[in-house]
């Protein structure tokens, strides 16, 4: 939940939440999953948080393994990427890992 979330890491998950927003279809829907945002479509997209050292987005370990070279200026693990509270994620970047998780999750539907 936003409402709890300080500056400056309020300031660099609202870019990050715009980045994720120009990037979702439209038939997108924001939620909190496992007590954090999150944004839905087909499933889930991808969830962000802020936490005392650092912000995270988690766009699921197969995203997080596709784009490890465009990831490797940040620390990364399975499925989540943890990037400082007052430098948020590029945009493109954002709406690249969104786009990938959006086609991801179409796919699916698919079968």
């Amino acid at each position: 939940n936003l409402a709890r979330v300080t500056e400056p890491a309020l300031g660099t998950l609202k870019k990050v939440r715009a980045a994720i927003r120009s990037a979702a279809p439209k038939g997108a829907t924001e939620t909190i999953s496992y007590g954090i945002p999150a944004f839905k479509y087909k499933g889930t997209l991808v969830w962000y948080a802020a936490f005392s050292n650092h912000c995270s987005l988690f766009p699921t370990a197969s995203v997080v393994k596709s784009f490890k070279s465009d990831l490797k200026r940040y620390s990364i693990s399975k499925g989540t990427i943890q990037f400082p509270i007052d430098k948020p994620l590029p945009a493109t970047l954002v709406r690249k890992l969104v786009k990938a998780r959006v086609a991801q999750n179409e796919s699916k539907k698919r079968r």
